[in-house]
């Protein structure tokens, strides 16, 4: 389904984004480079986002993982 038109953002586009962990909605955004503000995409966004989440919780210890995952993003994103 899509949630933002204007960009051609499915669903399934913010599932994958979440999957390769985007985990948050302003992760997903950066990841997929949509703002999310030009309708009621973000509200719709977040929710596919939260419902990713949930549906992919696994217990793992938090922390530095997270921290490490954050910064290979990051380090990706400023050599693009």
């Amino acid at each position: 389904m899509y949630i933002c038109i204007c960009h051609a953002i499915t669903d399934r586009d913010i599932r994958k984004a979440v999957a390769q962990g985007a985990c948050s909605i302003d992760l997903v955004c950066d990841r997929l480079e949509f703002s999310g503000g030009c309708g009621r995409c973000r509200e719709h966004a977040q929710q596919v986002v939260q419902e990713a989440l949930s549906e992919n919780q696994a217990p793992i210890e938090i922390g530095s993982i997270a921290c490490k995952t954050q910064e290979r993003y990051d380090d990706r994103r400023k050599a693009s």
